[in-house]
C-alpha cells in the first residue's frame, strides 16, 4: 500500500482529471478550501464518479423535517479524518448531505441488477440509498460512505426511499456485534432520526424514520456486473473489472487484460469464502443473500431480517418470507457459492471460461480453511498443523452443540481459550453439561489445543458469568423502550457493552 504522501499525489491527479472532464462543475465540489484537510487526515478520492453515467445516476437527497443525532461513530470517523466535525457539521453532511470537500456535487445512485431469492430482477438499483463519498482511510484503503433511507432515486419503484428508525437501530447493533466477533462488515458511521411517519406492512405503523450512513471498502455488488452483462455491454464490464483491480486488488495490475477477469474472480472467491466462514463462526444469519447484497470486497452489509443463533440449528432462518429456507444458517456457504457462479457467468463475456471455472473451484478449499481459522479465532484457540484434524474436531464440537441444544453464545463464551478456561466452565450456568460424558470428546479433542493469547482472559469481560448477546429478545427489548418512551439508555448501554466485548476479544 502506498503512503499517504503518494495518496495526495494520486488524489491531485484525479482532481485534475475530473476538472478536465465534461460537466466537471456538476461532478465535483470546489477544491479551493481542500489544502488544510489534505495536510491532515481527510483524503478524498472519488474514483467511482470517474466511471461516468453508465454506472450511476446523480440524484438529490431527500429533505427531512427533523435531524436528531442518534449514533455518531467517532472511532470510525477518526479513521477517515472526520472525527473533528461538530455535531452541527455532522448533521449537515450526514443528514442534509451537503457534499464533503472534493466529492461529487450530487450523490450517486449506483446502477445494478440482481438475483433475488434466485429470481433475476433487472428493475433494481440503489432505491433508497446512494454513494455519498469516497475517501482514503488511515492505512490508505479506498473507503465508501453509502447511505440507507436517504430518499427516492430512479430505482425506488413504488418505495418511499426511507428507512425506519427501528431498521436503523437494528443495523447499528448488527454491525457493532459482527465487528466485535471478527466479521468483515460495514460499520455504522451515523444514524439520524428524521421526523417522518412511515407506513410499513411488517411492523406497527406509522413508525419513525431515520437515515443511516455506513462506512465500507466497496459498494460494488455482484449485481453491478450482472447489469452490464444483461445489456451485453462488454466495454462496461471491462471498465468495471479494471476499476475493481485498481481500487481493491492492485496485485492484479500486472495481469494482462485477458487475465484480469479471472484474476479478479479468484480474489472475490477468496474474500467471499472468508465472509461465509465468518458468519458461520459468529452464529449469524444474514437473511437475504441475494446477488445485490454481496460486494466484491467480501464485506457483510445491508442488514434487514438478520438474526444471531440462540442455539446451533442449521435450518434456522432469519427472514419470515424465506419460506423454503433458501438462506438458512447452514445453507449460507452454498448461497455464497451460487452467487459467485452468477458473477462468473457475467465474466464469460470478456474472459475465457476455463480460468473462471478454476477460480470457482477454489471456493470449497478456501471456505474450509477460513472456517477453521474463523472458528478457532472466536474460540481463542491456535490451529494445529493439520487442517483435516482441526475440521474433524470442529465437526465433533458442533455435533455436540446441536445435539444438546445449549446456548450458542454461552458455550462459545465459556470455552474461550480452551483448557485455560476450565475454572470458568465449572462456574458457568452450563456447568452440568460440561461435566457430562458427552462433552468429554470435545474437551479432550478441540479444547486440548493451545490457547491463543490467553492473557485476554484477564479482561473484565471474561470475569462475568454470562456473555454479551444480541438475540431477538435483546433487540426487541431495547426497541420497546425507544418506541414507548423514547428511552435510548438500553440501546446506548448495549453499544457500550458490545464495544467492551470487542476490546476484550481484540486484546
Amino acid at each position: 500500500m502506498c503512503g499517504m504522501e503518494d495518496q495526495r499525489c494520486k488524489y491531485a491527479y484525479r482532481v485534475k482529471a475530473l476538472a478536465d472532464a465534461p460537466n466537471a462543475s456538476r461532478l465535483l465540489t470546489s477544491h479551493r478550501h481542500m489544502l488544510p484537510m489534505l495536510l491532515t487526515d481527510y483524503h478524498p478520492d472519488p474514483l467511482f464518479a470517474m466511471l461516468g453515467l453508465e454506472f450511476s445516476d446523480p440524484i438529490d437527497p431527500a429533505q427531512f423535517p427533523a435531524h436528531i443525532l442518534r449514533v455518531r461513530g467517532d472511532r470510525h470517523a477518526a479513521s477517515i479524518g472526520l472525527a473533528g466535525l461538530s455535531d452541527a457539521e455532522w448533521i449537515d453532511h450526514f443528514g442534509r448531505f451537503r457534499p464533503l470537500p472534493g466529492q461529487p456535487a450530487r450523490p450517486l445512485a449506483m446502477r445494478y441488477h440482481g438475483h433475488q431469492f434466485r429470481n433475476y430482477n433487472p428493475d433494481i438499483g440503489d432505491g433508497r440509498g446512494f454513494l455519498f463519498a469516497q475517501l482514503r482511510d488511515s492505512s490508505g484503503r479506498l473507503m465508501d460512505l453509502g447511505t440507507k433511507g436517504s430518499g427516492q432515486t430512479p430505482y425506488s419503484r413504488f418505495g418511499d426511499g426511507r428507512l425506519t428508525l427501528k431498521g436503523g437501530v437494528r443495523e447499528a447493533l448488527a454491525t457493532a456485534m459482527l465487528e466485535a466477533l471478527g466479521v468483515k462488515t460495514s460499520r455504522t458511521l451515523s444514524l439520524i432520526e428524521t421526523g417522518e411517519a412511515l407506513q410499513r406492512n411488517d411492523e406497527p405503523s406509522p413508525t419513525r424514520s431515520s437515515v443511516l450512513v455506513r462506512l465500507q471498502h466497496s459498494h460494488i455488488r455482484f449485481g453491478t456486473f450482472q447489469r452490464h452483462a444483461y445489456y451485453q455491454s462488454n466495454a462496461a464490464l471491462r471498465t468495471l473489472v479494471d476499476h475493481c483491480v485498481n481500487a481493491y486488488a492492485p496485485e492484479l495490475l500486472a495481469f494482462s487484460d485477458g487475465e484480469r477477469p479471472a484474476g479478479l474472480l479468484a480474489h472475490v472467491v477468496q474474500a467471499s469464502a472468508e465472509l461465509a466462514a465468518s458468519w458461520m463462526a459468529a452464529g449469524f444469519v444474514h437473511g437475504v443473500l441475494n446477488t445485490d447484497n454481496m460486494v466484491v470486497t467480501g464485506e457483510s452489509f445491508d442488514y434487514g431480517p438478520w438474526r444471531f443463533l440462540p442455539r446451533s440449528e442449521p435450518g434456522f432462518t432469519a427472514a419470515y418470507f424465506d419460506q423454503t429456507g433458501l438462506y438458512a444458517f447452514g445453507r449460507q456457504p452454498s448461497a455464497v457459492a451460487w452467487n459467485l457462479q452468477q458473477l462468473a457467468s457475467c465474466l464469460t463475456l470478456i474472459s475465457e471460461t476455463d480460468p473462471l471455472i478454476e477460480a470457482l473451484r477454489r471456493f470449497e478449499a478456501a471456505y474450509q480453511t477460513a472456517l477453521r481459522d474463523k472458528v478457532f479465532a472466536v474460540l481463542g484457540l491456535q490451529p494445529s498443523p493439520s487442517l483435516a484434524d482441526d475440521l474433524e474436531a470442529l465437526t465433533a464440537f458442533y455435533t455436540w452443540l446441536t445435539d444438546t441444544g445449549l446456548s450458542w453464545p454461552q458455550v462459545h463464551f465459556d470455552l474461550f481459550c480452551g483448557q485455560a478456561s476450565a475454572q470458568r466452565w465449572a462456574d458457568s450456568p452450563l456447568a452440568a453439561a460440561y461435566r457430562d460424558t458427552a462433552f468429554h470428546p470435545v474437551r479432550d479433542g478441540l479444547l486440548a489445543r493451545d490457547p491463543a493469547r490467553p492473557e485476554r482472559l484477564g479482561h473484565a469481560y471474561f470475569q462475568a458469568v454470562r456473555p454479551e448477546t444480541l438475540l431477538i429478545e435483546d433487540v426487541e427489548g431495547l426497541w420497546d423502550a425507544i418506541a414507548a418512551d423514547d428511552d435510548w439508555t438500553l440501546f446506548e448501554a448495549k453499544l457500550n457493552d458490545i464495544e467492551t466485548m470487542r476490546l476484550a476479544y481484540s486484546g
